[in-house]
């Protein structure tokens, strides 16, 4: 990797680097990029991503229905043209 591209980065990043941490880093970001060229060479796989066990419909479907009658619910409490009225908040 070039040094006017780590610089570039490094202001990004707020680092003010030194030049011998200028050199290393170019070194090592060089050595990163060259490992992912090894991946752009390895077979593309068929039909499989990150997990080859495909998970499909895991969840169950919702049914919406009114379990507790809400007359019966709110027949015990203070209510105003059946709203719940709290205390009031400063």
């Amino acid at each position: 990797m070039d040094k006017e591209t780590v610089k570039k980065v490094a202001k990004t990043a707020h680092l003010a680097l030194s030049d011998d941490e200028l050199e290393r880093y170019c070194k090592d970001l060089g050595e990163i990029l060259d490992y992912f060229k090894v991946l752009d060479e390895s077979p593309e796989g068929e039909g499989y991503g990150v997990d080859p066990v495909e998970i499909a419909d895991i969840l169950r479907d919702d049914v919406p229905g009114i379990f507790i009658d809400p007359y019966e619910l709110l027949k015990d409490m203070k209510t105003y043209e059946n709203y719940v009225r709290g205390p009031r908040l400063l």
